[in-house]
Formats: C-alpha cells, structure tokens, sequence
C-alpha cells in the first residue's frame, strides 16, 4: 500500500503543480455551469406559463425540478465528461515515456500494478473534485426550488463509476503510445464507441442486439440518472473499468520486459 500511495501522491502534486487540473476544472465547470444555467431558465420559464395556466397545471400537476433540471443536467454532463476525461488522463504514462521517466518506474522496486492502481486513484481523485463543483451547482438549486436527492445520488454514483469506467480506458489509450494528442484521441473514439455502440443493434439478429445493447454505456446511465440502481449497471461499470486496467497493466508488462 505504501508504494501505491507514494505513486498517489506524486501524480496529485503533478496535477496541482501543473495548470493540468485548473484548466479542466474551469473548462468543465464553464460547460457545466452554461448548461445549469439554461436550464434553470427554462424552469423559470415552464413555471411561469403553468402559474398562468391553471387548467393546464391542474391535468399535468406543474413542473418538477428534477425533471426539468436534474436529469437534463446529468445526461449532458455524461457527454461533457466523455470530452474532458481523456484530457485528465493523457500524460498518465504517455509523459512518463516522452521524458524517459518510464524505464526508471519499471526498474523501481514497485510493481506495474502499484504505479497502474497509483495513477488511476490520483486521476479518480481529481475527477471527484471536479464533479463536487457541479454537484454544489444543485446544493443553490434546492434553495430555490424543490429537489428529490434521491434521484440526485443515484445520478451521482452513476457520474462516479462512469468515470472510473472512463478513466480506465483513458489510462489504457495513455499507456500505448508517448504522444499525449494521439492518446487524446484513442481515448475519446474508443469511448465515443462504447456510447453509441447500441446502434448497430438495430441491424443485426436479436442475439448480437443483445450484446451490443449491453455493451453500451449510455443504456446503463438511463436507469440510475432516473433514480433507479440496478446491480446489472453498477456491475457493468466495475466490470469495464476492470478490464481495461487489466489490459493496461498488460501493455506494461509487456514493456517491462523489454527493458
């Protein structure tokens, strides 16, 4: 554990040294807040035609913020991670081989598995303090308006395994290659694929469907950004993230060994 923290701690000060985590922070809770922000009006909106309307509000029973609000703000929020998280994990290991850092942590007394399980911690680390930034954007919403939280933190967990399953794949495409722009974009179409991989469900026979639909991570987001946890998704997003860690920590291997 002491070799895991010490690789923990020497990428946090990495990110915080760096204007890698302020520029992230500030472009994701620039897009996040733009999007709260536009939705709160059209809240406002939506409540003022209602009040107006009193048969109309009577037959739909008025506007819901979580409705409105919450669960548009999530589902857009997903999108924006998938954009920014592979800029969060670009360097993990794609710096270390550009500066030639990289034969020095494999030939340190830690293994591939410490500094992989190191890095990933410090990346999951910096992401959950973005995301408290856009979760306090809801904490001033419940001032102004009645919000379930119940539906709030099912939505959240969801943004939490969503991006350890992100972070994975990042790391993975960060261990291919020296080039922070190349792993950029591994990162970003191998997640854009996991997202709309659901559509050639719709071309294929119903056993392929299956699989495809299942393999897709916007059909797993659906359910917990309305409230409901099922043991299926949450299973599904630790079995991703798994996987890709697992082939990350092959790639290294096999690199360590040609050192």
């Amino acid at each position: 554990m002491g070799n895991i923290f010490a690789i923990y701690w020497k990428e946090m000060r990495s990110y915080f040294g760096s204007p890698v985590a302020y520029v992230m922070a500030a472009v994701f809770l620039f897009f996040t807040g733009y999007i709260f922000q536009n939705l709160v009006f059209e809240f406002h909106q939506m409540s003022r035609y209602y009040a107006q309307d009193i048969v109309d509000k009577q037959q739909r029973g008025g506007v819901n913020a979580n409705d409105v609000i919450v669960t548009d703000f999530y589902s857009l929020q997903f999108f924006v991670w998938l954009i920014v998280t592979p800029m969060l994990t670009m360097r993990l290991y794609a710096e270390e081989q550009r500066q030639g850092t990289f034969e020095l942590l494999m030939t340190s007394p830690v293994t591939a598995y410490q500094v992989l399980i190191g890095k990933f911690l410090a990346c999951f680390s910096l992401y959950a303090i973005i995301e408290v930034g856009a979760v306090s954007l809801l904490g001033v919403l419940s001032y102004y308006a009645v919000v379930e939280w119940g539906p709030i933190l099912s939505a959240l967990l969801a943004v939490l395994l969503l991006g350890a399953s992100f972070i994975s794949v990042g790391i993975f495409a960060s261990s291919l290659t020296e080039n922070q722009i190349v792993a950029v974009v591994i990162s970003f179409f191998l997640l854009l694929l996991l997202w709309f991989i659901d559509w050639s469900s719709r071309f294929v026979d119903p056993v392929w469907a299956g699989i495809l639909r299942y393999l897709s991570i916007v059909a797993h987001m659906d359910d917990m950004n309305r409230g409901v946890i099922d043991t299926m998704d949450v299973a599904f997003f630790f079995s991703l993230t798994a996987l890709f860690l697992f082939l990350t920590h092959t790639v290294i291997e096999s690199r360590r060994w040609r050192i």
